[in-house]
């Protein structure tokens, strides 16, 4: 449930990156929103249209251009602990431990903490997830969605104030993905944190959230609309899929998503010039006219 305490406000953010001969190509175009604390918010859209360099951003990994992130009245200028970030691969250091992957986000948190109280708080979060009985495995001898376990439980060890995720169940079986989708439910439901994740799946997004950005295509993409979800928690999925409100919003982002795309397509139909120095190279123009050709059926 979350609160009227806003712990995220990003306001006009922008990524841009400078061109050779001057100029700038515009990836993220005034990306401004809040997040009250305990919300669990999702950003969908095709791909490429910046919302991996949006929560890169938030995270502190990539320097924003212009605009401003705060994060409990904080200006975010670096990464820091109360921005824990999950991303689709699992990052675990192979000569340690699941224990000792989480660990070493507990030593560099709480440095005061007795080595008693690292291992319990460690210890729990792998319970909470459960790797109960993993503590002392190597990732090479994990599976992928115990791998993503770990890292989940590496994200929420140290106690931040906000949980990022970039498409953190993207690379999972259907089964698994599901099993980590209510396990993330349960320890978001018992610690009351707020989330940000990215992800390309309709259902996912519906089933996790509270609020879904809707992005328009990049370049210079933005915030198309948010939708709210007005579903109870906690949420059990087949009581979720027989709401009747559910394929109301999955509708609602399907439309979006099929738009965006129309609009990419459309974008795409135009002819493209043939290069100068292609046409130089040509012999007897076949090779402009192959362009010219191809262009044209693109077209039709």
């Amino acid at each position: 449930m979350s609160s009227d305490k806003i712990i995220l406000e990003t306001h006009n953010l922008v990524k841009a990156y400078p061109l050779p001969k001057g100029g700038e190509v515009v990836i993220v175009d005034g990306f401004s929103m809040k997040v009250n604390e305990g919300e669990f918010i999702s950003t969908i859209g095709h791909s490429g249209c910046g919302k991996t360099t949006v929560l890169m951003m938030i995270a502190g990994l990539l320097e924003k251009t212009r605009g401003g992130i705060v994060v409990d009245g904080s200006e975010v200028e670096g990464a820091s602990p109360d921005r824990a970030v999950v991303f689709q691969a699992p990052c675990l250091l192979p000569w340690m431990t699941a224990l000792g992957n989480v660990m070493l986000g507990v030593n560099r948190v709480f440095p005061h903490a007795s080595k008693k109280q690292k291992e319990e708080i460690s210890k729990y979060y792998l319970n909470t997830v459960g790797l109960g009985d993993a503590f002392h495995k190597y990732p090479k001898e994990l599976s992928g969605g115990m791998q993503q376990r770990v890292g989940i439980a590496q994200a929420f060890a140290v106690k931040p104030k906000m949980i990022l995720l970039d498409e953190p169940f993207g690379r999972l079986d259907s089964l698994t993905r599901m099993e980590l989708q209510d396990t993330l439910m349960n320890i978001l439901s018992e610690n009351k944190m707020t989330c940000m994740m990215v992800t390309h799946d309709v259902d996912e997004a519906i089933y996790l959230s509270d609020k879904i950005v809707m992005m328009t295509n990049g370049p210079e993409a933005k915030i198309g609309h948010i939708l709210d979800v007005e579903l109870e928690r906690p949420r059990i999925r087949k009581d979720v899929i027989d709401h009747p409100e559910y394929y109301n919003y999955r509708e609602k982002l399907l439309t979006f998503l099929q738009e965006q795309e129309h609009l990419k397509e459309k974008k795409s139909e135009k002819i493209i010039p043939f290069p100068t120095k292609a046409k130089k190279l040509s012999k007897f123009g076949k090779l402009e006219k192959l362009w010219n050709n191809k262009s044209q059926k693109k077209k039709a």
